[in-house]
């Protein structure tokens, strides 16, 4: 889930050595981008200097791009400008564009007073939400020849101006939302922010945008909460059995309530719609478990099960393919080095590694390391490393 906040945004634990990491990637975006030639000019303006939108003033000053950026928060302005990505905006700027990267509940406040203080300047938001915020702006008569709703299906579990990163939208989908007023002109200069941020411009309309996320994000989020929030009271020893497969399926439970009560209150109606339609598959299934031995239920778990196969076969995968791969469950020492010396080996294999997932195992000294190769290359990959010493824990061709 993107972070559509300035100020605002999911806190989380700190990570050692992430602020370090954080900077050297912002540094090294920077250095890779010296020679580019920018699809902007001028001055984008850029109003919350949170994650996204101090993201996308690193992304966008690695291209030479002179920045102006405000936000609410003296505090989170001086971090993001101190962090290099971007400077003070001031009453002088004359900006070509201008980005609103504040909470939800603030953006048709905020898109006004940008289009009402710039007029014929084009104005984007990157809120996760794009119906509500038009509605509102639409019903204040306020004049949206140039204001084009957008968002970047990009973030990052922390948020705030000290976890952004040039590169957080580079391969993400970047949606632009136009309409048949919306000038050629208007729309390019969007599509070219999106290209100059490495993302992917993909057209919607609103009301698709929002049913859209709805169901891959907004749902995703609350289910993950609700299972999560059933750990509260659970006994240590359950959760000592818990391993990579809940942690996967809760990972964004760990999100703030503040900003998600915002998103959801702002795309309810979608939310609902599929959550109802959840309800009814939720209770289908827990009938059938009441009385497992009835004629029928057993299909209908089973029947649960594939549907989820066949969803999950439909997501796309690396390169935006379906395509599935194989994995191999490699144990590795958690010691210093034995993660570089596992992909070392398996380069020398000639052995291309299409995904990676660890688990670490409760107290003890290793870790599984889920490899994912194309299924050609399963076998020999698995034998190869066994033959290195390395202990492969399982293997599936599914």
């Amino acid at each position: 889930m993107t972070m559509p906040a300035a100020s605002s945004a999911r806190p989380d634990a700190a990570h050692p050595g992430a602020a370090s990491r954080d900077a050297a990637a912002r540094t090294d975006a920077g250095a890779r981008s010296e020679a580019l030639s920018s699809r902007l000019s001028g001055t984008v303006r850029i109003v919350g200097a949170g994650l996204l939108g101090a993201s996308i003033g690193h992304a966008l000053r690695a291209a030479g791009v002179d920045v102006a950026l405000e936000d609410t928060s003296p505090a989170q302005l001086s971090l993001a400008v101190d962090y290099g990505a971007g400077r003070a905006a001031t009453a002088q700027d004359r900006p070509t564009l201008i980005v609103v990267a504040v909470p939800p509940d603030v953006v048709a406040d905020v898109v006004e007073r940008e289009l009402r203080t710039h007029p014929g300047v084009v104005v984007t938001d990157v809120a996760s939400v794009k119906l509500e915020p038009l509605r509102t702006l639409r019903e204040r008569g306020v004049d949206l020849t140039h204001y084009i709703g957008s968002h970047p299906l990009a973030g990052r579990e922390r948020g705030g101006a000290i976890s952004a990163r040039a590169d957080i939208f580079v391969g993400r989908p970047w949606v632009v939302c136009r309409d048949a007023e919306t000038p050629a002109a208007d729309l390019a200069l969007v599509e070219s922010l999106a290209l100059e941020l490495g993302a992917m411009p993909l057209e919607m309309t609103p009301e698709d945008h929002d049913r859209s996320v709805a169901l891959v994000s907004h749902v995703p989020q609350l289910v993950a909460s609700l299972l999560a929030g059933r750990f509260t009271d659970a006994a240590d020893g359950s959760l000592r059995l818990a391993g990579q497969g809940v942690r996967d399926t809760t990972r964004i439970a760990a999100s703030a309530p503040e900003l998600w009560v915002q998103i959801l209150s702002a795309n309810a109606a979608p939310v609902v719609d599929v959550l109802d339609q959840l309800s009814v598959d939720l209770a289908r299934v827990a009938d059938a478990l009441r009385a497992p031995d009835a004629p029928g239920a057993r299909r209908e778990v089973a029947d649960t099960i594939r549907r989820g196969n066949e969803g999950v076969e439909r997501l796309p995968g690396k390169h935006g393919q379906n395509r599935r791969f194989a994995t191999m469950v490699v144990m590795v020492d958690d010691t210093a080095g034995q993660l570089g010396r596992l992909f070392g080996d398996l380069g020398e294999l000639g052995v291309n590694v299409e995904d990676l997932r660890l688990e670490h195992s409760p107290g003890a000294p290793f870790g599984l390391a889920e490899v994912s190769v194309v299924p050609a290359a399963l076998h020999g990959a698995a034998e190869g490393l066994e033959q290195r010493g390395w202990k492969i824990a399982s293997t599936s061709n599914d």
